[in-house]
């Protein structure tokens, strides 16, 4: 295979395609218990909603369709995931193919993106949005150049939906377009594109995609921004530098650690002609550059008039992705055949891109051996055997006490609402007649007591507000040893 690509850049298509449908594959054969940004996911997947809180919409949309088709499943949140994934992969090579005109090149930026942190690491780990964001920075780069090098209407509009489709991925997505027309601004010939009517066109498109979440934005701003802006002051209370300072610090040390593996690896496959691309440059080099520089920039004056003490490095994801089709590019501007370098870099990017999916597999066999027990091991359909053994209908809703619990039961219960105490707000203000189950975890320290929340939405709907009995079961793990046992806490009440 490292020889084949060599001789034919352009597999690399295909062995993106095969990581992503191998990552599927090996979600599918897991345990049937999901962690956090994915519980979060089933869950809302029941909602179809203008805005769901802290995080736009766009990969709500996309999970609430897909389950809408074939029902609620992993493989169904897996596929969403990968695809978005490949997506990203995909039109990423595209925009350096259409850059360098060498599909040699366009291998070394998709394996060179494969090596950030964010891409191989943590979209395979629990990420969500973050990698529908990816994609629309793709899809957008490949637009934007586009236009560069041909301006056509056509263009234009995948200029702007685009735009709109990043803006309701994730709202730090803006900074991209915003650095992109920068970029341009001191390249004469690039500057006119932006007084060309097809930006009208652009602007129209953009403004259709985001208009609907824009509404909802406007009308709940505290809820959109308010737990963004909080992790971002994380731990300014007990800062020992200005803030200005300690933000710029966490910055500055959030964006070595984005690029840092990238870099050494990208040094270490070209290292012998390592002076000749820094030193090359030519148009597109520069224009990515300035992109590069302008994000960073942007970020740096957010954080100082945020007041921001905290940067993690997986929040710069969608400009870090910047970084590796620069290098492709100036490797073209060095006039370097890349193709014999291909065989070390997929290698390598092989190795931490299958190697994380692998070892994430592994983990879930090897954790409990250890006494390692994870998200994954919960026994969520041990528990759904339990409950549903009690009765001979399942019941006619579920209350579950927090957000992972709530999309577990989802998976184990795909025809049964689930419901979350305040999501939405008025949901549990009148719970459906018949038979409704609260449950809760009962690990810790008073488990064996109903949880506050489902006994406020008792209250409220139970005639009388009396408590139900609660009953703890303990089911052993998932791949556990039947000594180690997870305990879940369930009460039955009739709704009338």
């Amino acid at each position: 295979m490292r020889s084949h690509l060599a001789r034919r850049p352009e597999v690399v298509y295909y062995l993106v395609a095969g990581y992503c449908l191998l990552s599927i594959i090996l979600k599918i054969l897991r345990p049937a218990s999901i962690e956090i940004d994915e519980s979060e996911q089933a869950f809302l997947s029941q909602y179809l909603m203008l805005g769901y809180g802290t995080q736009p919409p766009l990969y709500n949309w996309l999970q609430y369709g897909v389950v809408a088709l074939f029902g609620i499943s992993v493989a169904a949140l897996a596929i969403v995931k990968n695809t978005l994934l490949f997506l990203f992969l995909f039109f990423y090579g595209f925009t350096a193919r259409l850059l360098t005109q060498s599909q040699a090149v366009a291998a070394v930026a998709m394996l060179s993106v494969l090596t950030l942190p964010p891409v191989f690491l943590l979209s395979q780990r629990d990420l969500s949005h973050t990698v529908a964001a990816l994609f629309t920075v793709s899809l957008f780069l490949y637009g934007f150049f586009s236009v560069l090098k041909e301006p056509r209407l056509i263009g234009y509009l995948l200029v702007g939906l685009a735009v709109g489709l990043g803006a309701i991925a994730k709202y730090n997505f803006v900074i991209v377009p915003v650095a992109a027309v920068l970029a341009i601004l001191p390249e004469r010939r690039f500057r006119e594109r932006l007084f060309d009517w097809r930006v009208l066109a652009a602007l129209g498109a953009c403004l259709a995609v985001v208009a609907p979440h824009a509404y909802w934005v406007v009308n709940n701003l505290s809820d959109a921004t308010g737990v963004t802006v909080a992790e971002m002051k994380e731990g300014a209370d007990n800062a020992l530098l200005p803030h200005s300072l300690e933000g710029l610090l966490s910055l500055a040390v959030a964006t070595i650690k984005g690029f840092a593996l990238t870099l050494f690896v990208f040094a270490l496959v070209f290292y012998p002609d390592l002076g000749k691309i820094l030193s090359a440059r030519n148009e597109w080099t520069r224009i990515l550059g300035r992109m590069l520089v302008a994000t960073f920039v942007i970020i740096a004056l957010i954080v100082l008039a945020m007041g921001a003490t905290h940067m993690r490095a997986k929040w710069l994801a969608l400009f870090t992705a910047l970084l590796p089709l620069y290098l492709a590019c100036k490797v073209d501007a060095a006039g370097l055949d890349p193709a014999r370098r291909l065989p070390a870099l997929l290698s390598i990017a092989g190795v931490l891109s299958v190697g994380v999916i692998l070892m994430l597999w592994a983990r879930v066999i090897v954790g409990p051996m250890i006494g390692d027990y994870s998200f994954v091991h919960i026994p969520y359909s041990g528990f759904a055997r339990a409950v549903s053994s009690e009765r001979e209908a399942p019941p006619d809703a579920i209350v579950a006490d927090d957000r992972v619990l709530a999309g577990n039961l989802r998976i184990q219960f795909p025809n049964t609402p689930i419901i979350l105490p305040g999501f939405p707000p008025d949901v549990t203000a009148k719970l459906p007649s018949g038979s409704v189950l609260f449950v809760w975890s009962a690990e810790g320290e008073g488990g064996d007591k109903i949880p506050h929340r489902l006994l406020n939405v008792l209250a409220r709907n139970v005639a009388g507000g009396s408590a139900p009995e609660s009953i703890i079961v303990t089911i052993p793990y998932n791949l556990g040893t039947a000594a180690d046992k997870y305990k879940f806490g369930y009460a039955w009440a009739q709704q009338h």
